[in-house]
């Protein structure tokens, strides 16, 4: 299982692709029922030979002699002063192990859990739950390293009592795991009782979690009507691979017809993407529909849109040229097997042409080197789970020079890794490779963006609004320009709001969150009816706060519809935390202050280190003046993270409102030295410095974070201000000055170098 993020959930498969043709993907049938592979495999013996042994048939199977693949002849793993041992009791497979409370259980496994190159052990807790053992099998030949026990944590002290123990929420199997490890999966979580009732069709991933229930299917067929009946009785198709071929003179193919629509990329990106899950799936649906997807935002992504987190596969490949060029999963995996559709560099050969592509002069390596896999250049690994790597699917060229300005990682430094991002540069130049484009590159303007350097603005916006460019990372660009609201994002967000792809619409929803309620609530109305559950969700959060006093009956009436679908949709998820941070902002921007301190607590009961809900919680506490409340409470944040800015910061700030100066000062300043990403801690600490009495330290402090972060509006507005007081007239005009150039449209900011400019 994976270390998770705070606000969403993310899932292990194996995996999930399809194959065939037509590109449609408008359903006209309603739902049927699940018939089992079984019966699939007696029309479709091909398919099914090919999807036997594949990572789908083994996502999760029952103990046996021939599925369990860890030693369970009386063997013991050592971690953190726990040791677990494997052992047999006639057929069943036990393990004792530390249980929630830190004391020596006996368990039987209930479950195998994946093959390669892992393999876990599902185990059953009270509550309906089966938890995933994080002490996990090494399933590679031994020559590689394989065949051990090995904990999934290996540089950490997972005690009981942390969330990432095996115990915990977050090795939760009906939570995080079981959706893409078998076939229609309900969750069925009683939040009164917290306890589980799920259930599944079929194990593993069978047919038809892919190609949705076939009993129409077996209707049609036994009828003789197939050839008549849109998708086979099917709500959709996922033949998508379409015919490709050369143009005469260029040495890559192309579609014959465009794709068009992404309903073989969205079925596979259910599971194999970065996201949470909003409702009941429907087969054939926008990926969006029933799930929200986690943009390429850090620390997820690299500001170039490389993975840096367990991310998957999806929200990579959507970013690639390959997937703007129309192609699909089914293309390069054939579907059933999960197997590559050739060997080597033979899968890239079927749309580039080796004689140019798979070449020294192209690859500048030597012929079967790992430098001459197209892979290893333009799909660099990334180990997860300690032994699992997996493959960038951006498919992007590698980019020393970013490595360079950056620090973003680059393909030639992954397998050269002795040598250093100026050494890579060096080599690509004295092949001829140069780039153009290192100085304004986007990736530059995400990065500096996510630094606090309001100058990248304009840029991200150009980014957002050209149509050539992925709308994963367009929205992305979006969503960060809207950080920091200004007349342009406004102006196109509300262009996006009407786009036909549900992503924009989303991004656009959420770059709209800190314009002032009167103007957000004029531009989202219409989105109230959106056709898509994420962006209808979004548009609720945007909208909490709504006076709905200041509105007509109508509009009312459909907000308040929207809001309890809202509450229902996260109240089907209570067994994440995160779904009670969503409910918890969510209320307390409609007023219900009580409901909303119920679901931070609840928030904090499934996962007591979730730092996001001590601070949102405290800063519920403090908004009705209990603000001894909220000091214990961030204390008890700062003992769970003791190195976590966000907590020390909120800290200091209670401290500074109460009058205890020197501990606010203290805690800010911590706050300060931990940050490394934007730039709100050192910004705040400089303040306080000048508003609780050191006005020339705040100037320090102010100068060091503008030679860091420069551009950003905020520090330059203090420095000019702050340099002002202490008589540094000169300094504080070329600040105003830099104010004036960097945001020639504001009028205060015109009145301030004037006014500068006639001091003495």
């Amino acid at each position: 299982m994976l270390k998770p993020a705070a606000f969403t959930l993310a899932l292990i498969a194996a995996p999930l692709l399809a194959a065939g043709e037509p590109d449609s993907a408008t359903p006209d049938s309603t739902a049927g029922s699940y018939v089992g592979t079984e019966t699939c495999a007696s029309c479709h013996k091909d398919e099914h030979e090919n999807w036997q042994g594949s990572h789908h048939d083994l996502a999760m199977q029952l103990p046996t002699q021939s599925t369990v693949l860890g030693n369970f002849d009386d063997s013991s793993f050592d971690y953190n002063g726990v040791t677990t041992t494997f052992s047999r009791d006639g057929q069943r497979f036990m393990v004792r192990t530390d249980n929630a409370a830190g004391e020596l259980e006996d368990f039987e496994v209930a479950y195998v859990f994946g093959v390669y190159p892992l393999q876990q052990y599902l185990l059953p807790m009270s509550g309906g739950r089966l938890q995933a053992l994080n002490v996990a099998w090494d399933s590679r030949p031994a020559t590689d390293g394989g065949q051990r026990w090995f904990h999934l944590y290996p540089d950490d002290a997972i005690g009981y009592d942390d969330p990432l123990h095996w115990t915990g929420p977050y090795h939760n199997w009906n939570t995080r795991c079981a959706e893409c490890h078998s076939t229609d999966v309900k969750k069925q979580y009683d939040a009164g009782t917290r306890q589980f009732n799920t259930v599944f069709e079929s194990v593993n991933v069978g047919c038809e979690a892919c190609h949705g229930p076939g009993s129409q299917h077996i209707e049609l067929a036994a009828a003789g009507k197939l050839a008549d009946a849109t998708f086979g009785g099917f709500e959709m198709s996922l033949a998508q691979r379409g015919e490709w071929a050369f143009p005469e003179g260029e040495n890559i193919a192309r579609r014959r017809q465009p794709l068009a629509n992404n309903t073989q990329i969205d079925t596979c990106g259910r599971c194999h993407a970065r996201r949470s899950t909003l409702g009941d799936y429907h087969h054939g649906a926008d990926l969006l529909d029933t799930h929200r997807l986690s943009m390429l935002h850090e620390p997820l992504y690299y500001a170039d849109g490389q993975i840096r987190d367990e991310v998957y596969v999806y929200g990579s490949f959507v970013q690639s040229k390959m997937h703007m060029a129309g192609v699909v999963c089914s293309n390069c995996h054939e579907p059933h097997s999960n197997n590559l559709r050739a060997p080597d560099n033979g899968v890239c050969a079927q749309c580039h042409a080796p004689a140019s592509y798979d070449t020294p002069e192209h690859h500048h390596h030597s012929v079967a080197s790992a430098g001459a896999s197209c892979a290893n250049c333009h799909m660099p690994e990334t180990t997860y789970m300690v032994v699992d790597p997996r493959r960038d699917h951006s498919m992007r060229v590698p980019r020393p020079d970013l490595s360079v300005m950056m620090g973003t990682p680059n393909a030639c430094n992954q397998c050269h890794t002795d040598q250093s991002a100026d050494w890579a540069l060096t080599a690509l130049r004295d092949w001829g490779v140069s780039f153009s484009d290192s100085g304004n590159h986007p990736a530059r303007a995400f990065h500096a963006a996510n630094q606090g350097d309001m100058r990248a603005i304009p840029s991200l916006l150009a980014f957002a609004a050209d149509t050539a460019n992925a709308p994963i990372q367009r929205g992305t660009a979006l969503e960060i320009a809207g950080r920091s609201p200004s007349n342009e994002t406004v102006m196109l967000s509300r262009t996006l709001l009407s786009s036909d792809d549900a992503l924009l619409r989303l991004s656009a929803v959420r770059s709209l969150q800190d314009i002032p309620i009167q103007n957000r609530y004029a531009l989202l109305r219409p989105m109230t009816q959106d056709p898509v559950t994420a962006v209808r969700l979004e548009v609720a959060s945007a909208l909490a706060e709504t006076p709905l006093a200041q509105i007509s009956d109508s509009d009312r009436k459909a907000l308040l519809n929207l809001f309890k679908e809202y509450e229902q949709v996260m109240n089907e998820h209570a067994d994440m935390p995160s779904s009670h941070m969503q409910l918890g902002l969510f209320r307390a921007n409609r007023g219900d202050y009580p409901a909303s301190e119920r679901a931070y607590r609840e928030a904090l009961r499934i996962n007591h280190q979730l730092i996001p809900a001590y601070l949102n919680l405290a800063d519920l506490l403090r908004t009705q003046q209990r603000e001894d409340e909220a000091r214990a409470l961030l204390s008890d944040a700062v003992a769970a993270a003791p190195q976590s800015g966000d907590a020390l910061h909120a800290l200091g700030l209670l401290e500074t409102r109460t009058g205890n100066t020197k501990q606010a000062l203290n805690l800010l300043g911590r706050a300060a030295e931990l940050e490394e990403n934007g730039i709100r801690h050192r910004f705040v600490y400089a303040v306080a410095l000048h508003d609780l009495g050191d006005p020339a330290q705040a100037v320090v402090a102010l100068k060091r974070l503008n030679t860091a972060v420069p551009g950003s509006e905020q520090v330059l507005l203090a420095l000019a201000n702050y340099s002002a007081e202490l008589g540094e007239v000169e300094q504080a005009r070329r600040y105003a000055q830099r104010l004036t150039t960097l945001f020639p449209n504001n009028p205060n900011y015109q009145a301030l170098q004037r006014q500068l400019q006639t001091a003495q």
